[in-house]
């Protein structure tokens, strides 16, 4: 419920988005007019030895890259697809190129205001540049600390993200995909696991970097090459795919096989949503990675941030998305477990060869119009539901359907209220044939290509790499939380609930955990937007300020020589 009226409400895509569009052309493009320039910062080229930091801008990038880099590449683009259609793809990658100028934004004006620790060592993020800018002073002089409190609040936010984003969800991903692809234990997993974790954040962003721009490029490779399979096996649907992503932006998208149709507002909706939760821009937690990067000038930081949204949602996804509409897995029904949350019963038995009902389960799926649920007992013999009645599961009808419990036929009576099954142990199961959605939906199409059965180990491998380098980075987004909120030295001690927490969430639930996760995604939000808006007209002086000091330093430079001119030659047509 809290969800729904915060992170999962309209007014919170049109604030993350807005804020997007209004910098984008406050400052004029800067993710088309400076692209190339972030490439050379990130290759060093304007790097010198008495940069002050922690990190190069690669192990920043690095960084910050395995934070976004997760779950959202492989799961979250296969539910935007199977709820929108090949349209929330499109609506994804708008979402991701207005998210690079809001990353550039947040990094530049956090890195300016980041602190360097009496150890030598480098804290910042967004509840720093809060604190320093954002108190009101009243006309008699006297500081309301409400930055103070915006950072606080922000603080608090993160670490609890850091448990609800970053952690225990990841975890029981990584577990899940593990057992059911190569069937060794969640706890086995999960020790292994929380084991590497442990030698990895307990050395700090340090080390943190060195295992993470190692194993971003890596991962990122491997899934490229194995997505680039499976294209081109399927390469007589590419043009008919890319056709269907544009074609359908503005029409919707029409029931097709198994797959009801999506409306306009509803691919919208899934897309922007996703893409947001992919690159995490406007949410401030990237910031906090780019703090500890060698880099005088904050901008520059806030260029190589720039990159981020276009590697992770960009380029990552849109293989992703390619890969499950070139397989034409997303409109076929498969056999597979039916998931408890995803079943409704229908009081009527619909028959989808039949066109005036097949229109009926369209309206209940795409619009919402209300059919009869069924409400009473379920009689079962064998396996087989005896009741004439209708399946929905997964946003399709379900065939050819059995009952189990223990993985044999069962045989007895279940109560179903409002469309709901109330099975009185875990161990009764439904298999049958419908959509897929999440990662069985990836995992279905990387298997339907030259890769065979071998695509299932592709993206069980690629959840375990993602999933694992997200838990890595946000570890050190909570340990900045904690540094900021009550100092240093009880940072071990975050980093060691943190790791529990890990190991017990490799063979728990983790739903509520989930829904817990956007709400503090959005309280981490909400007042880094703010703030952003408040400092606008000093983040474009910043950003002016860095191409004229950068020319003085590098006047041989035709490249920057060139921007500087364009924007000086533009405010001279504009008087």
């Amino acid at each position: 419920m809290l969800d729904g009226y915060i992170g999962g409400h309209p007014w919170f895509v049109i604030l993350l988005l807005g804020t997007g569009i209004f910098f984008t052309l406050y400052l004029r493009f800067p993710q088309l007019r400076f692209f190339r320039h972030a490439i050379d910062i990130v290759r060093g080229k304007y790097d010198h030895y008495l940069d002050v930091g922690d990190t190069s801008h690669f192990q920043a990038l690095s960084t910050a890259l395995s934070g976004t880099v997760g779950t959202g590449n492989i799961a979250g683009v296969a539910l935007a697809i199977h709820l929108g259609g090949p349209a929330a793809l499109f609506w994804m990658l708008v979402t991701a190129a207005i998210g690079m100028c809001t990353k550039m934004v947040e990094v530049t004006i956090s890195h300016k205001y980041r602190d360097i620790l009496p150890d030598g060592t480098v804290s910042g993020g967004p509840m720093y540049y809060m604190k320093k800018r954002l108190n009101i002073i009243t006309r008699s002089g006297k500081i309301i600390k409400t930055g103070a409190v915006m950072g606080a609040f922000f603080a608090v936010a993160t670490v609890l993200s850091s448990f609800g984003t970053g952690s225990l969800p990841q975890i029981n991903s990584i577990s899940n995909a593990v057992f059911s692809t190569f069937g060794i234990n969640h706890v086995i997993t999960g020790a292994i696991l929380a084991f590497v974790l442990a030698l990895i954040i307990i050395g700090g962003i340090k080390r943190i970097a060195k295992v993470t721009e190692k194993l971003v490029p890596a991962m990122a490779i491997f899934y490229f090459l194995a997505a680039i399979i499976v294209i081109f096996t399927n390469y007589k649907n590419i043009i008919p795919s890319i056709i269907s992503i544009f074609s359908t932006v503005f029409t919707g998208t029409a029931a097709i096989g198994g797959f009801m149709g999506a409306t306009v507002a509803f691919a919208i909706n899934r897309g922007v949503n996703r893409g947001l939760f992919s690159n995490e821009s406007g949410q401030g937690s990237a910031p906090i990675a780019h703090a500890s990067a060698k880099a005088p000038e904050p901008v520059s930081e806030g260029l190589v941030a720039l990159l981020e949204p276009f590697i992770d949602t960009i380029i990552i996804c849109a293989l992703t998305g390619l890969v499950i509409l070139t397989s034409g897995a997303w409109h076929e029904k498969v056999e597979n477990q039916f998931q408890n949350a995803d079943m409704i019963f229908l009081n009527n038995y619909y028959d989808e060869k039949i066109p005036e009902q097949k229109q009926k389960i369209i309206e209940f799926v795409r619009d919402k119009k209300e059919l009869p649920l069924f409400n009473g007992t379920l009689i079962i013999k064998d396996g087989r539901i005896e009741n004439n009645l209708t399946l929905i599961t997964s946003r399709s009808v379900a065939e050819d359907y059995m009952v189990y419990e223990n993985k044999k036929p069962f045989t007895g009576e279940i109560q179903v209220v409002n469309g709901k099954w109330q099975p009185q142990t875990l161990s009764v199961t439904i298999v049958g044939k419908s959509l897929v959605h999440s990662a069985p939906l990836t995992t279905e199409a990387f298997k339907r290509s030259i890769l065979g059965d071998w695509g299932k180990y592709v993206v069980a491998i690629g959840l375990l790499l993602f999933a694992f380098s997200t838990a890595i980075s946000w570890s050190y987004y909570g340990d900045r939380a904690i540094t900021y909120l009550v100092g240093p030295k009880y940072v071990i001690y975050y980093r060691i609930i943190y790791v529990i927490a890990f190991f017990i969430a490799s063979f728990t639930d983790t739903t509520i955990v989930w829904s817990l996760s956007y709400i503090t995604i959005a309280l981490m939000t909400v007042p880094n937007l703010i703030g952003l808006w408040i400092l606008r007209k000093e983040i474009k002086q910043t950003i002016n300020s860095y191409w004229t000091d950068l020319l003085v330093k590098h006047p041989e430079d035709k490249k920057l020589l060139k921007i500087v001119r364009m924007d000086e030659l533009k405010k001279k047509s504009r008087k």
